[in-house]
């Protein structure tokens, strides 16, 4: 599945953003050559990665070379960078392009960052690490985009057999992970059925049983417990604040170990409720727009949050950054109270160490009633929109 989800997010026409034209869906892999395929030279140059991990370098060879791409920009997170130098030697050995790494920091797939590839003369940027979340067709025109969501094989046996010694038979599980690691997942889904009643949960544009620290599903009711594939806690911690009823458990394929996961919900709900509070109180307001890759939402920045405060008769400061800390902050006293169009987590997981109130988009709104918010925020992917929640109740008040 994953595999054919990255095939089709490749394609040139529909999600690559080349806009050159339209392929049959999902039978790009077919389509390279078998003078790249069986290249026996390439083929030992990719032996120096590491072999569980799939860079894709055959179809990303014939994807520079269908677009006679020049220049092109390689973009990955910190943890696949020690790879980025080889990566970088085998494809220019075996195409005509040159090829750079864009050093800046890459937290997600909200961070892919076509504008400033496209800045420094390149003409093709591939993504590493994550799915395709920005639509393709918001791409920079005339510009290449392929991700390469880098599948990691793990031997599933002490997955399954700690899910096995854990849970008794029957137990109604959800099954999610990170984009690495869903081929994997929905393996182990599928022989978990036999046992136990399993589902693969989906929230659109990822793909089935794919979450990011922003966007996770919210399960039915009959789930019993969720399991994460996965190593840290960022992403599971979306699918726990979208299901706080829900017992949430964490595999690590690097330690194999299955843990009981917590989140402390009461603390996360009181913390926003009193920055919203304090808001409600506030004089002056910044308005930070996020520039790292496309995090920040212009649409959301001037249609909905500027047009509210211009309507409230509130002053307000626009406020541009690539990664906010409160060091920066710190040097603008005069503002009130904070709205950042960037990162909902960031609020979430850090608004205390911030000295002055950081809302999300949808906090602003809580900020504006007469009546406190005690509901969480709808689950969405907020770095390209508000979710489908936020925008109706933007629509309601707007």
């Amino acid at each position: 599945m994953a595999a054919l989800a990255e095939s089709v997010a490749a394609e040139p026409g529909s999600r690559n953003g080349t806009g050159r034209g339209r392929a049959p869906r999902g039978r790009l892999a077919n389509q390279i050559p078998p003078e790249i395929l069986n290249n026996p030279q390439l083929q030992a140059a990719i032996q120096v990665l590491p072999s569980n991990y799939n860079f894709e370098i055959p179809k990303t060879i014939w994807r520079i070379q269908q677009t006679q791409a020049k220049k092109v920009a390689l973009q990955m997170p910190e943890g696949l960078l020690l790879f980025a130098c080889t990566i970088v030697d085998i494809l220019e050995r075996f195409t005509e392009a040159e090829v750079m790494v864009m050093g800046d920091v890459t937290y997600g797939a909200c961070c892919v960052d076509d504008f400033t590839a496209r800045a420094l003369g390149a003409d093709f940027l591939v993504h590493y690490g994550h799915s395709c979340l920005v639509p393709m067709d918001t791409s920079a025109r005339d510009f290449g985009v392929l991700y390469v969501f880098v599948d990691i094989r793990i031997d599933t046996t002490h997955l399954l057999d700690s899910i096995r010694l854990t849970f008794p038979p029957a137990t109604s599980l959800a099954l999610v992970s990170t984009i690495q690691f869903v081929s994997t997942l929905q393996a182990a889904a599928q022989e978990l059925r036999a046992e136990y009643r399993v589902s693969v949960p989906q929230c659109k544009p990822l793909s089935p049983g794919e979450i990011l620290g922003c966007t996770a599903p919210q399960l039915p009711r009959e789930v019993e417990a969720v399991v994460y594939l996965g190593d840290g806690r960022f992403h599971l911690e979306s699918v726990m604040i979208a299901n706080p009823g829900v017992p949430a458990y964490r595999y690590d394929p690097y330690s194999k170990v299955l843990s009981r996961e917590h989140y402390d919900h009461q603390r996360m709900q009181a913390n926003r409720q009193e920055a919203i509070a304090t808001a409600r109180s506030a004089k002056s307001w910044g308005l930070i727009l996020g520039t790292l890759g496309r995090q920040g939402s212009p649409k959301i920045l001037e249609q909905h949050l500027e047009s509210r405060l211009q309507a409230l008769g509130l002053p307000f400061l626009r406020l541009l950054l690539s990664e906010i800390f409160p060091s920066k902050l710190n040097l603008l006293p005069e503002v009130d109270v904070w709205v950042q169009v960037a990162c909902p987590r960031l609020s979430i997981d850090w608004g205390t160490a911030f000295p002055k109130p950081l809302l999300t988009p949808y906090e602003l709104l809580g900020a504006m009633d007469s009546q406190p918010r005690t509901e969480p925020p709808p689950p969405g992917p907020e770095p390209t929109g508000l979710g489908e929640g936020v925008r109706a109740a933007l629509s309601r008040r707007g």
